[in-house]
């Protein structure tokens, strides 16, 4: 039972490293749309105590200003959702002719 659950951890640790390991440190969206200004999420205390990372996806309506319109959580541990939401919610996007839905990956890893 406890080699099963060594095994299980381990997969998921090989898993989850492999995916942080595609993704950039900070974050990549899912259009041509460029991001102009990125804010950085602040990591919460409660993630560092707990040791607590992963990604959290959020899709964001972005004005043809650049600005962002709202955000939508798609997935993430929740303990880091709301810090990721609120910092995609400051980016600022190059501006384009009408409103686009980018979709944003936010990489939290522990410190």
């Amino acid at each position: 039972m406890v080699r099963s659950v060594t095994l299980f951890l381990t997969v998921a640790i090989i898993l989850m490293a492999s995916l942080a390991g595609a993704q950039d440190n900070s974050a990549s969206a899912s259009s041509d749309r460029k991001v102009a200004t990125r804010v950085t999420p602040a990591y919460p205390e409660l993630a560092k105590k707990m040791h607590i990372h992963g990604v959290v996806r959020v899709e964001a309506i972005v004005r043809p200003n650049g600005s962002v319109k709202s955000t939508r959580v798609l997935g993430g541990n929740p303990v880091l959702v709301d810090a990721a939401a609120d910092a995609v919610g400051k980016w600022k996007f190059v501006a384009s002719q009408g409103e686009t839905t980018e979709i944003v990956q936010l990489v939290f890893n522990a410190e």
